[in-house]
């Protein structure tokens, strides 16, 4: 199967049809992608991978989510599915990626694969997918392909250097010094040039075996491997873990251990992470019987950082989707501020760029409403001439210190620039 497909354009009323069948062991999933836009959400080996497209649906605007997520209930409600292996990611699926902001020039996309190998707790399946009459035959996966050798470039600040990063910290500052807002994030964009023609895979691997407890993923262009889970649906049943707070790992076992107590017992990240913690159970209570988050957060550990963590559990409502859920909550806190709409404007405001797809949802849904989206952090997205563009945010609140957030930004960025290296 080639590396890329035509998206199918399809009519409205038109039906997918999808069959799952299941396959012995197929191996590790990252080969069968595709080299040059690969399709992939991978944590720890399992996930899946797509090839090809049987159906795009694109999206812009400030309605990109709720438009998303009734679209995608019509295809799903109208499709035909054969799954008798019933497990998260069979049947139809869709892979997507939407951009942070409402006005961005990037486009939202869902993106139906052709095909798609999976693996779940031991179980591995095949789902084909098409607007027409599937073959009789047994569906079968195509040849797993090498990872080509991986790019080599170095990161470079782009839109904002340093110090100019700390000036726009220090504005920042000021604003919310002077009430006009709690807390907001702000990002700088950092650049390389790989081969135009680099195997894009070979950089997700390096990622997701760095990164093995975060969702690897790569879908229309952008990569990464983020440790912040938005939503996680199966069976009526959601998850999310909310990450506000951070600092840089100790550099032996006592000092790793103190820079997780100091961040324990931090008033500014814990007052930042209180922030993102409200966001999110404001923005799902309307969807769901039942919201609970713990009372505390708890640190969790990534090899370049310790994180400030919540886990909260939700019981869906009737009619609620992944997407649903995720259109209430981008953005949340964790990556724009509090209130959200005076920290949208000033980010608007002083940030020299266009985020993308930075910091917006990336994942999966399935016909039934379930997936699991993550945002988009400690990724990076790669045009047709090889330009890769990573950004890396820090959430400013009253006592930050704009070299404190510099120094986090370079923390944030370690991820991307060690799978170039």
């Amino acid at each position: 199967m080639p590396d890329t497909a035509a998206p199918a354009t399809l009519a409205p009323d038109v039906v997918l049809r999808a069959v799952t069948e299941s396959v012995a062991d197929p191996g590790p999933l990252l080969p069968y992608a595709a080299r040059h836009d690969p399709l992939v959400a991978l944590r720890r080996g399992d996930g899946m991978v797509g090839l090809g497209e049987a159906l795009r649906l694109e999206y812009s605007g400030a309605a990109r989510l709720t438009d998303a997520a009734h679209e995608w209930r019509q295809v799903s409600g109208r499709a035909v599915v054969d799954d008798p292996v019933r497990h998260p990611g069979t049947g139809l699926v869709a892979f997507g990626t939407f951009a942070f902001a409402d006005d961005s020039s990037a486009v939202s996309v869902l993106v139906v694969p052709e095909l798609v190998i999976g693996r779940h707790d031991g179980t591995y399946w095949v789902t084909r997918i098409s607007a027409e009459s599937v073959a009789s035959e047994p569906v079968s996966a195509p040849l797993a392909r090498p990872l080509g050798e991986r790019p080599r470039a170095t990161l470079s600040a782009s839109s904002l250097s340093r110090d100019a990063f700390m000036q726009v910290v220090s504005e920042a500052l000021s604003r919310i010094r002077g009430g006009e807002l709690e807390k907001v994030v702000i990002a700088r964009d950092a650049t390389a040039h790989v081969p135009a023609d680099s195997d894009r895979r070979a950089l997700v691997d390096e990622l997701s075996t760095a990164y093995p407890d975060c969702l690897s993923f790569a879908v229309d262009g952008l990569f990464g491997a983020s440790p912040e889970t938005l939503v996680n649906v199966h069976a009526r049943e959601a998850s999310a873990r909310v990450l506000a707070g951070s600092t840089a790992r100790g550099a032996n076992a006592i000092d790793d251990a103190a820079a997780a107590a100091r961040l324990a017992t931090s008033t500014k990240d814990l007052d930042e992470h209180a922030f993102a913690v409200q966001s999110v159970l404001r923005a799902l209570r309307p969807h769901a019987r039942a919201v609970t988050a713990s009372e505390l957060p708890f640190t969790l550990k990534l090899p370049n950082l310790w994180h400030l963590a919540t886990d909260v559990a939700i019981e869906l409502g009737e009619h609620s989707s992944a997407l649903d859920l995720i259109a209430a909550l981008h953005p949340t806190a964790a990556v724009a501020g509090s209130p959200t709409d005076v920290a949208l404007s000033l980010i608007a405001e002083l940030e020299p760029f266009d985020r993308g797809r930075y910091a917006g949802p990336v994942g999966w849904i399935d016909q039934d409403g379930d997936g699991e989206w993550v945002i988009a952090l400690r990724c990076a997205t790669v045009d047709a001439d090889g330009l890769l563009t990573a950004h890396a945010g820090a959430g400013i609140v009253a006592d930050s210190d704009p070299e404190a957030e510099l120094a986090e930004t370079r923390m944030k960025f370690r991820p991307i620039a060690d799978a170039l290296r």
